[in-house]
This record gives C-alpha cells, structure tokens and sequence, in this order.
C-alpha cells in the first residue's frame, strides 16, 4: 500500500513568496514526486506558470552559497538531491513587504514559488552535493532586468548555517560578493 502525501501551499512574509510540499506517492520502489502539476498550483490559488522556457540544475557543494538574485521572471525551486538553506528577500521597492527576508530549509519534496523581483539564494549544508532545480518563465541573458543583493548584506539578517570566507571562490563567487547591500541595490 503506497504512502501518499498531499500537495499543499504555504504563503511566507513575502508577498507572493510560497512554500510548497509536493505531492508524493511512497511505495516499496521508492517515492515519485510531482514537480508542477497545473492543476493543483490553480486550486490552491497560485499563479499558472507554465509553459517553463528554460529550466537549470546547479550541483553545489557543502558550504558553498549561490545568490541572491532577483531577476524579472517566475522562478519555482527545489532541491532534488542533498539539503539546502534557502533565504529569499523582497527587492520590490513598490512591494508592501520590500526588504523582508524569509528562509527556509530546503530538502527533497519542498518547493519555494519565488516571484519577480525576490531574491533567490541558497547554501549547501548536506555533506553530499545540493542538486537544486531552477525553472523560470523567461530564458535569463545577460543584462536581463532585475537586481542582485550581498548575500551577507547584515541588515537582511541572514544567519547562514555554515561560515563564509568571502575570499574562497569555492564558497562565494567574486560576482556575489560585490554586490551592493540592500539599501544600495537598483
């Protein structure tokens, strides 16, 4: 007899921010998960998101932090493989909650909706790689309209779990690191 979880929809602090825990069906082969399924996303009052036009898997390492970026476009997220830290800040300056910052524990089966113009990032905790699946609504380019943050921005009040040497690019890109803070950010 399989084990069924059910889908289900978790508004955050964040305008337009959710948490979401895919549904799952568990037997003895193992556990099948639905990524996106239509349907559910409308009933439980999200926004339609398909058709994804490009979709990014990124494996990183223990300790290593990617973001935060906050382009134009829809992104929904997930960790696929391994565990993540994920935090996420409101870089809409005509946005009710503009400069709140959410985080999450991100491990397989949790999804993050992240919506035009928050911003994504994530730290690997898990000893084993992090697989993290990025889809978006818009093909990213270069110059694309949007915004990046100093992950280690303080005034976010991000407490990341793992300590970040911000001269090791294996934990931080260069690029990350020279990002304006929040209060600085266009």
């Amino acid at each position: 007899m399989p084990d069924i979880r059910a889908f289900s929809a978790e508004r955050t602090a964040i305008d337009g921010l959710w948490l979401i825990s895919m549904r799952e069906v568990t037997d003895e082969r193992g556990t099948v998960r639905e990524f996106y399924r239509e349907s559910a996303f409308r009933e439980a009052g999200l926004p339609s998101l398909g058709p994804w036009v490009q979709v990014n898997v990124t494996e990183t390492r223990q300790g290593a932090l990617r973001g935060l970026h906050a382009e134009d476009m829809f992104k929904l997220v997930a960790v696929v493989a391994g565990e993540a830290f994920g935090a996420y800040v409101d870089t809409r300056r005509d946005s009710p909650t503009y400069g709140v910052t959410v985080t999450a524990t991100l491990a397989k089966g949790t999804q993050v909706l992240v919506p035009r113009g928050v911003g994504n990032g994530f730290q690997t905790v898990s000893a084993e790689p992090t697989q993290y699946v990025y889809c978006f609504d818009h093909e990213w380019v270069p110059g694309m309209a949007g915004t990046a943050v100093n992950p280690l921005d303080p005034a976010l009040g991000i407490v990341w779990p793992l300590p970040v040497d911000t001269g090791d690019p294996a934990q931080i890109s260069a690029k990350d690191v020279a990002q304006p803070p929040l209060a600085g950010a266009r």
